[in-house]
């Protein structure tokens, strides 16, 4: 039997100028955003404030993770127009803070690292205020295509663990724990600022939760997004349970008392639902930080 959605999931409808505007930009460019194809319920909220995540490298994933509503077969040949398409658009919704993020591209032979640089360096010729975030695939864990986009400087990046452990297989299928991480410990050895995120009500248990974040935090992931599964359509994987916000809440704190920077913890969050608010609360965390600093003798 199909469980009835909460009330404190029912996300509302868009209608401002605004939406209808950055809707229009996106169709005019020819883009692609995860906000329409993950199906993300806060879209009509995200495009009212101005801000998208605008989907490179196509809008057909390699990989066919059961939790995703994202379109799985052959991609089409790559537009090498995107990265300048994408960087208009950019400028022209006049972003403060960019969320680019990929389908997984396991058919190039770089996992199409190089669009990846190419698209962030547009971005940054064109908009040199703004700050970039990447939503990357893992790449296979192949640390020489990784370095390809970190080198590019991106100000954040993000990679999904996604799910506790235990349901890494069932739910991603071809990405892994070990390599998500592997991702994630390499960014962060190279300076960057990282962040992930997982879902809720997929089939795990509290402990396993814990761990998840305990993980997390060990690696030195600085932002974490803790947010509700859906399940896009019957073929997916089925939701065990709505989380209530009272949950999120003590995750919330729970991350916060480990030592991550900013926790985003509720049933609508996503991995790029209010990016912009969590940069600027990170940049203003840091800076009190150094700040308060002891002065170097």
């Amino acid at each position: 039997m199909e469980m009835r959605k909460p009330d404190w999931l029912r996300a509302k409808l868009p209608s401002s100028p605004e939406y209808r505007n950055v809707r229009n930009l996106v169709d005019e460019n020819a883009l692609h955003t995860v906000c329409q194809s993950a199906q993300c319920p806060n879209m009509g909220e995200c495009w009212s404030r101005r801000t998208a995540t605008l989907m490179i490298l196509g809008n057909t994933c390699t990989r066919a993770c059961t939790f995703c509503a994202i379109e799985t077969g052959r991609p089409q040949e790559l537009d090498l127009f995107e990265p300048a398409r994408v960087a208009g658009a950019v400028k022209r919704m006049g972003l403060k803070h960019a969320v680019i993020t990929s389908v997984a591209r396991d058919d190039l032979p770089d996992g199409g690292a190089q669009v990846w640089a190419s698209t962030i360096k547009a971005i940054r010729y064109q908009n040199p205020e703004t700050a970039i975030e990447v939503l990357i695939p893992d790449f296979r864990g192949n640390t020489d295509q990784l370095d390809i986009v970190l080198d590019a400087k991106p100000d954040i990046l993000n990679h999904n663990l996604e799910t506790v452990q235990r349901l890494q297989r069932p739910v991603r299928k071809t990405a892994s724990w070990d390599i998500t991480s592997k991702v994630l410990a390499h960014s962060k050895s190279r300076g960057f600022t990282t962040k992930s995120g997982i879902m809720l009500g997929i089939g795990e248990e509290q402990d396993e939760i814990e761990h998840c974040l305990r993980h997390l935090h060990s690696i030195g992931v600085n932002i974490i997004t803790i947010g509700q599964y859906l399940q896009p359509t019957k073929e997916h994987r089925k939701m065990f349970r709505w989380v209530e916000p009272k949950e999120f809440d003590h995750w919330k704190q729970f991350g916060l008392d480990l030592g991550f920077d900013v926790v985003e913890s509720g049933p609508l969050v996503r991995s790029s639902y209010h990016a912009d608010e969590q940069s600027d609360h990170f940049r203003e965390k840091n800076q009190e930080k150094a700040g308060t600093a002891a002065p170097v003798a």
